[in-house]
C-alpha cells in the first residue's frame, strides 16, 4: 500500500487538514461531531495516512492521570478511523505502528486506549478491570461527573506498559477530566 503517514502536532492543524479528518471521521462513525473531533477537544499529536487524502487518522493526548494514589503519564489513543472504502488495507496497523513508536519515545508510563478490536490486543494492548471517573464532553460542554463500574465493555480500558511501572488494575483510575 502506498501513502505517506505524516505527524501533525495538534497547534499545526491546518483548517483544511482539520476538516478532512472531521469528514473521515464522518464516514466511519457516522456522526459528525460538530466538525471537529469526537469530543471537542484538542489532541496533542495527530497522525494521517494520505494517499492522496487522508484516508486514515490517529490521535495522540500526552496527560497525567491518577491511578489510586500515585499520578502517572500516559499517551491516550483517540480517533482511530480508516476511510470505510479502504479498510483492510492494514491501514490502521501502520498508523498503530507509528504511533506506538511515538509513545514510547516519550516519557509516559503507559499507553492507554477505550475499546476491544483485535488490532489492539494484538499488538500487546490488554483489557484492564479498573474501575475510572471521567467527565462527559459533548458538544464542546462540560456534562457529569461519571464513575464506572468496571463491568461495562463499551467502556474496555487498554493498556500497554512503556516502562517498568506495574499496573495497578485494582486502582481506581481518576481521568482528571474527559476520556480521549
Amino acid at each position: 500500500m502506498s501513502g505517506k503517514i505524516e505527524r501533525i502536532d495538534e497547534m499545526h492543524l491546518t483548517d483544511a487538514d482539520e476538516q478532512k479528518i472531521a469528514t473521515l471521521l464522518l464516514s466511519a462513525f457516522d456522526d459528525s461531531f460538530g466538525g471537529r473531533s469526537y469530543h471537542q477537544q484538542r489532541h496533542h499529536l495527530r497522525l494521517v495516512l494520505r494517499d492522496p487524502d487522508i484516508i486514515g487518522h490517529m490521535a495522540l493526548t500526552y496527560r497525567a492521570i491518577r491511578m489510586g494514589e500515585d499520578l502517572v503519564d500516559i499517551v491516550g489513543l483517540a480517533e482511530v478511523a480508516t476511510d470505510p472504502e479502504r479498510r483492510g488495507e492494514g491501514i490502521a496497523t501502520r498508523l498503530l505502528a507509528v504511533a506506538m513508536e511515538e509513545a514510547r519515545a516519550s516519557a509516559a508510563d503507559f499507553f492507554m486506549l477505550f475499546g476491544n478490536r483485535p488490532i489492539y490486543a494484538g499488538h500487546g494492548f490488554r483489557v484492564v478491570p479498573n474501575t475510572f471517573t471521567y467527565v462527559e464532553h459533548f458538544g464542546a460542554r462540560t456534562g457529569n461527573v461519571v464513575q464506572t463500574d468496571g463491568s461495562d465493555s463499551v467502556f474496555d480500558m487498554m493498556i500497554l506498559p512503556l516502562g517498568d511501572l506495574a499496573w495497578d488494575e485494582t486502582a481506581h483510575i481518576d481521568l482528571l477530566g474527559t476520556k480521549f
